[in-house]
């Protein structure tokens, strides 16, 4: 009798508009090598995952979607849901743990792509890329423009130091910057090696003429940063968040833009996405947006997607991937008997 393949799902975000995958490279080739696997994607997009297209599967790529308590509620089979990207707070970890599936991550996907990002605003900000084009094509060339700043002596904070706040300031090392970054749990060495100086909150708000944002949304830093954090900051201060809308207060950071409380702000994530073309904070000149998109290279989908496709296929032998998130579920032994059986049908 021959054995039953293990099947592996795609979200079809991964598709485009005429049903081919709209990447150069995604990792499917290393699924297509294991002839004990099979993959899909999943038909429609809807506002969760529900557990009819999940099911079956044994593991799960997720680019975009949620996945509450429901999709969880019969999906016996699954396994594995591993994340395109770093982000998890669009899954019920205890959900998952609790129908014996681990939660995947991988984090040195996006290390330099949302690292690069963040310093490409930071330049863009700075130099006043957007104002200057915007000027040149209404023909008022030099008229009225604000100069901009160099980045040599200015002061750099970062609201976290782990997998990407690291990497910005590992690229930034000759820029000649002075470093801060507010992180409880950063590792002493780590912040030692890279010249930062570990500070609390208010100290990274009042003394950056940068701040960015790169940890993670949790329960700890949802609306970390509003009124209080934001009357801190210089009036010259430039503001960026790429990692989760959430940790900041929108209508505030709306308000402190519109009175020129801060020189301007370089915004990613919003508190709702797809944001509302009609949000206030869109029509502002003194503040770049992008689609929660400023990490979406070539690379960026070519190594995550390589990443997640060798995370299906370790599962599918009865091994645990690295970057598990919930790792609780690893100590269950009902976990344990699902993933054993993926051993013997090695």
């Amino acid at each position: 009798m021959a054995q039953e393949k293990f099947r592996v799902g795609l979200t079809p975000g991964f598709l485009g508009e005429d049903g081919k995958v709209r990447f150069k490279d995604v990792g499917l080739d290393l699924l297509d090598k294991e002839s004990h696997i099979e993959y899909t994607f999943i038909a429609t997009e809807r506002p969760y995952v529900p557990p009819d297209e999940i099911g079956g599967l044994d593991a799960f790529i997720a680019l975009g979607g949620k996945y509450p308590r429901e999709t969880f509620e019969g999906a016996d089979r699954l396994t594995l849901i591993a994340r395109h990207g770093v982000g998890y707070d669009n899954v019920d970890l205890q959900a998952a743990t609790e129908a014996d599936v681990m939660i995947a991550i991988a984090p040195s996907g996006v290390r330099r792509p949302v690292a690069e990002g963040i310093i490409g605003l930071m330049f863009a900000l700075s130099k006043n890329f957007f104002s200057y084009d915007r000027a040149t094509r209404a023909g008022t060339w030099r008229e009225g423009l604000e100069t901009g700043v160099d980045l040599i002596g200015r002061t750099l904070g970062s609201v976290g130091l782990g997998n990407i706040g690291t990497e910005v300031f590992r690229l930034l090392q000759p820029f000649g910057m002075r470093f801060l970054t507010f992180d409880p749990y950063v590792a002493p060495e780590v912040a030692q090696s890279l010249n930062v100086e570990v500070v609390d909150l208010p100290t990274v708000m009042r003394e950056s003429d940068y701040v960015c944002v790169t940890c993670p949304l949790t329960d700890e830093t949802r609306g970390l940063i509003g009124e209080k954090e934001f009357e801190l900051m210089k009036p010259t201060a430039f503001f960026i968040n790429t990692a989760r809308g959430p940790i900041v207060d929108q209508r505030v950071l709306t308000q402190v833009l519109q009175e020129k409380r801060i020189r301007a702000a370089g915004i990613d994530v919003f508190e709702e996405e797809p944001v509302d073309p009609n949000e206030p904070l869109l029509k502002l000149d003194n503040v770049i947006v992008s689609p929660h998109a400023i990490a979406l290279t070539e690379e960026c989908y070519r190594d995550i997607g390589r990443l997640n496709c060798q995370k299906a296929i370790q599962v599918s032998r009865g091994e645990v991937p690295d970057n598990v998130v919930n790792r609780e579920v690893l100590e269950k032994k009902s976990f344990q008997e699902k993933l054993a059986r993926y051993r013997e049908g090695a």
